[in-house]
């Protein structure tokens, strides 16, 4: 029994060592580390310990309060948007493609999904041509349909007023797969006889959809949300390959990522300070982490308990 015991532990430790190792080399230490620099300070080649000053400059000091504030405004409001388009056309087009009466659900499938797999570097170089407002194709199907008068004179991503919201789009278009596929996987095991029970006794789709389906997909919406909290206030890929070149009009896309790149780096002529920067992502730690905690222990157990 000992030596069946021992063996089974040996047998854990190898398949796990090697994931262990990769996770902590590449995502464990470089966290860890990076608090750690938030503490620092660096003039020519001497590095000094400086405690919290670095978060007093962060939200003190105008030149950088005014962009953090700026970039958390941009980043709430790139959260809202998600939440509010990506997450219930997902969860539509998952109770759409889930019925077991439609024809082609695969390709249905396919189709919604395949943006998701995309690169994101292609993604965003794709729109940004489609958006130009010299030779882009968006700007003209609105004149098509007659409404060019919404055409910013600027450019759908010059214009301060559109520039976040566009990008912000063009992001639900491409990761709506992802929360399509969980409310998929979570309508798709829906025991069957609920949903025949209830068409016996005279429920409407809709009534079947919002008062036996929709209840018993709301862990899964909560998963959605926390997922989509944690993907909005880390992002920074799809933002920066179609405004990073620009920085957009007066940091009209600026998200918390792409002020912590440009602080980090010295972007578009800032002075680079690699420990202001890892000031700036240990703030985005704090607040990713906040609203995992305030999930995990304010949503999820309710939605557990029900």
């Amino acid at each position: 029994m000992v030596t069946t015991k021992r063996a089974r532990w040996h047998h854990l430790l190898v398949f796990i060592a090697p994931a262990l190792i990769i996770y902590t080399l590449f995502m464990a230490w470089p966290l860890v580390d990076s608090l750690r620099l938030s503490f620092y300070t660096r003039e020519g080649s001497v590095v000094t310990f400086v405690g919290l000053d670095n978060f007093d400059r962060l939200f003190n000091e105008p030149i950088y309060s005014d962009r953090l504030w700026n970039a958390l405004k941009h980043n709430i409001q790139f959260f809202l948007i998600f939440m509010a388009i990506q997450n219930p056309m997902g969860l539509l087009l998952a109770a759409l493609v889930s019925s077991s009466r439609l024809k082609g659900r695969a390709i249905y499938r396919t189709i919604v999904f395949v943006p998701t797999t995309m690169s994101i570097v292609i993604i965003g170089w794709i729109w940004t041509l489609m958006l130009n407002p010299l030779w882009g194709v968006v700007s003209d199907f609105v004149e098509f349909v007659g409404l060019g008068w919404i055409i910013p004179s600027q450019g759908w991503l010059g214009s301060t007023a559109t520039a976040l919201p566009v990008v912000t789009l063009v992001g639900v278009w491409q990761y709506i797969g992802m929360p399509f596929v969980l409310f998929l996987a979570s309508l798709v095991a829906i025991n069957e006889e609920l949903i025949e029970a209830a068409r016996v006794d005279g429920a409407t789709p809709w009534g079947i959809f919002w008062r036996i389906k929709f209840p018993l997909v709301l862990p899964t919406a909560g998963i959605v949300a926390i997922l989509t909290f944690v993907g909005n206030f880390s992002a920074f890929d799809n933002v920066y390959v179609m405004q990073g070149s620009q920085a957009g009009p007066d940091y009209a896309t600026d998200l918390l990522g792409v002020f912590f790149y440009r602080t980090s780096f010295g972007f578009l002529g800032a002075k680079a300070d690699l420990h202001m920067g890892t000031t700036i992502a240990t703030v985005m730690f704090a607040i990713i982490l906040t609203g995992v905690v305030l999930y995990l222990f304010g949503v999820q157990r309710r939605l557990i308990r029900d």
